[in-house]
């Protein structure tokens, strides 16, 4: 070096910014998100951050465990027959919750009425025109639709008429009209009591079956319907199965549960095998109004309520890794409403267990002397204890929480658009 000349200057870096992470590094900031909605809303800010949580099963199997899907709010069957009507969710310090109910179609517009016309399946998305020649069997028959279910983000509305049913997710604005079950299952559809039930594959929901029940003169006949191939896969034999009509079956990992109080069991059919078994009901647990559903960590359990009293009940394998009931719990309600403040025209409103999700019993308030009074929705969290108001309702005979199920543009390997 010549005398008097200084060292080069050493080039800068540039700083490193939350773009320049690796895929690791991103998905491990995203587990510090408060909630799925506001991940959608991270992920979509740019291809690096939806390439990372698209290409990781891993990471959404995390994110799904450490935030529990939210509640979007509650679809009441109050026209029965026809659409729904829903009550929101209202969280105003939660901007990308408020975006999620904003964005959903939660008056089911795409679901064509009984003077539409079109195909028996519409997914893309778009408003075509639904061309539905005969889809209601002919101009006497009128029955419109009836909400039966709500299960991973997709509602199901069935024709009490044709027992024909549609399949419709509210975010997605996906919709699958599904056509008239076989004559060798359902032989009157006027007179059969039917069920439909969603199962999806918890990494694609845009792969997915449907179980149809029919209860007819009490024998049970059941069918899987395959969007992909539009095909009906027909049980071989029925059952004889003494299911109340009014009662549609839960499913829970697989199998579509029914408690049955006037037998003190439950009957359940593997959607897998198609084939039906029964358990015996815990003692405590033979009651009117009883619910099967699933605790956080997806095992089965049941609850019912008597007036402000809740009983839960889990099965679990004991000491030889067999599975039993082997746990009640007995939770008195009467303070905790005390300390929600609610309004009440009875001094004592009935609860009555609407579903179990995830760990989390939903009630809602029935009272006896003003039947058509206004109640509450509540939530109750199995493993705090703790029993919240989600937000008043208008009675009705059924509803449905509607939880927001984890979006599709956040999975899969390729990312070619932010759409």
């Amino acid at each position: 070096m010549a005398s008097g000349e200084l060292p080069p200057s050493k080039k800068k870096s540039g700083p490193t910014t939350i773009c320049s992470l690796g895929d690791d590094l991103l998905c491990e900031v995203f587990l510090r998100l408060p909630s799925l909605p506001t991940l959608v809303r991270a992920a979509l800010t740019c291809p690096a951050f939806l390439r990372a949580v698209r290409s990781s099963p891993k990471f959404r199997r995390r994110f799904r465990d450490l935030h529990p899907a939210p509640l979007l709010g509650v679809f009441l069957d109050v026209y029965d027959p026809g659409m729904p009507a829903f009550v929101p969710i209202r969280r105003w310090s939660d901007p990308d919750h408020a975006a999620a109910v904003r964005g959903a179609d939660v008056f089911l517009t795409r679901v064509p009425d009984d003077e539409d016309e079109g195909s028996d399946d519409e997914d893309d998305g778009e408003s075509d025109s639904l061309g539905w020649s005969g889809y209601y069997g002919g101009e006497g028959d009128r029955a419109g639709w009836s909400m039966t279910g709500c299960r991973d983000g997709y509602v199901v509305l069935v024709n009490r008429g044709t027992k024909r049913a549609a399949v419709y997710d509210p975010l997605t604005r996906s919709l699958h009209l599904l056509p008239a079950p076989p004559v060798e299952i359902c032989e009157d559809p006027e007179e059969a009591e039917v069920e439909f039930h969603v199962i999806t594959s918890e990494e694609d929901r845009r792969s997915l079956r449907v179980v149809f029940v029919c209860k007819e003169r009490g024998k049970v006949r059941v069918a899987v319907f395959s969007l992909d191939t539009r095909e009906w896969q027909i049980s071989p034999k029925g059952a004889r199965l003494q299911l109340q009509d009014d009662d549609s079956g839960t499913l829970v990992n697989g199998c579509v549960y029914w408690a049955s109080v006037s037998e003190d069991a439950i009957h359940l059919l593997n959607t897998a095998t198609l084939q039906f078994s029964r358990m015996v009901l815990p003692r405590r647990m033979r009651r009117m109004g009883l619910k099967v559903g699933q605790t956080s960590d997806g095992k089965l359990c049941l609850a019912c309520a008597s007036e402000l009293t809740l009983d839960v009940c889990f099965r679990r394998a004991d000491d030889n890794g067999v599975d039993k009931w082997i746990l009640n719990r007995t939770f008195e309600l009467v303070d905790d409403i005390d300390k929600l403040r609610l309004q009440f025209v009875d001094r004592f409103p009935r609860l009555e267990v609407v579903a179990i999700i995830g760990g989390i019993v939903y009630l809602s308030t029935f009272q006896v002397e003003h039947p058509s009074s206004s109640g509450c929705f509540l939530s109750f969290c199995i493993e705090t204890e703790e029993l919240k108001e989600v937000c008043p309702i208008t009675n009705s005979d059924s509803s449905y929480p509607y939880i927001m199920a984890w979006p599709p543009v956040l999975v899969g390997n390729k990312v070619s658009s932010l759409g």
